[in-house]
């Protein structure tokens, strides 16, 4: 199973082999065993087995309920961070790009690391929630002085709708995630990410009035529009990453991975969406 997330295919690698559920209770099972053999235990081993390949709670195994409660945790220290760095992005702009770099060490760590680690899972979190604060301050400063008004609220709110519309796809099947269908993906996903280099590049020397390739114009609100499309269908790859970690037995610890990952994608999603409306909101001074 492939991802445009390397944490969530991290995560999925942990999870093949020779059935890491077999791995991670094969002492129980041998000690099991044992105490049949004496008659210490009515219970067969085949009862056990069964027992232990189902996830849930005390079988040390990864469940939906699991990812969902980390990401919970992870996303109210992105909102904390993010309130944070409103307050502290008119007298402290250099913060914004402190906290970009450093969330960028701490993503590149996360991802990289074989076992995931929750404190800096939660320490990305809050400093990306830092960082999505300053930024958003910025782009609404900018859109304040084009005469529009509301545009962070209108980003929230088409993150939160495009979370819950995806879900909804990928739950009732009507979009499905094949082998032709992540190719395709990760083709537009490094054309997408070649252009975004260059258009920032370019940005830093005024190109395009400093958006870059992601001018005011009708090239720019397009590519940010094929920006936002992929940073949503990302959500649905991601939530078949999850799946698929929870049906082949990933351990619990992995939710955390899992919960990061999907936090990336959100992050994604939302820095789409608050670009978009900014040069929408540019465009119609």
């Amino acid at each position: 199973m492939a991802s445009r997330n390397p944490v969530l295919t991290r995560a999925a690698e942990t999870a093949t082999g020779e059935g890491f559920a077999y791995d991670e209770g094969k002492d129980a099972y041998a000690q099991a065993a044992g105490m049949a053999a004496t008659g210490a235990q009515a219970t067969s081993l085949d009862a056990l087995k069964a027992a232990y390949d189902t996830p849930g709670p005390g079988t040390g195994r990864l469940t939906l309920d699991d990812v969902i409660v980390k990401t919970a945790i992870a996303f109210v220290f992105t909102v904390v961070g993010a309130v944070v760095g409103w307050q502290l992005a008119p007298s402290m702009p250099w913060l914004l790009w402190v906290t970009m770099f450093v969330g960028l060490g701490l993503g590149f760590a996360n991802s990289l690391m074989k076992r995931v680690n929750p404190a800096l899972v939660i320490a990305y979190a809050l400093v990306e929630g830092v960082f999505l604060g300053g930024i958003s301050w910025a782009y609404n400063q900018l859109a304040v002085a084009n005469n529009y008004y509301g545009i962070v609220q209108q980003a929230v709110i088409g993150t939160l709708v495009a979370f819950a519309v995806t879900l909804i796809l990928y739950k009732t099947g009507v979009i499905k995630v094949g082998a032709r269908t992540r190719k395709m993906f990760m083709v537009a996903m490094v054309s997408y990410l070649a252009i975004g280099l260059v258009s920032f590049i370019s940005a830093l020397f005024g190109v395009g009035g400093g958006w870059g390739f992601y001018g005011v114009g009708t090239i720019g609100i397009v590519l940010c529009v094929l920006g936002v499309g992929l940073a949503a269908f990302s959500l649905i790859m991601d939530f078949d990453m999850i799946s698929q970690a929870v049906a082949m037995g990933a351990p619990e610890r992995e939710s955390w991975r899992l919960a990061f990952g999907l936090l990336v994608t959100l992050i994604w999603l939302y820095l789409e969406l608050l670009r978009l409306i900014s040069i929408v909101a540019a465009s119609n001074r």
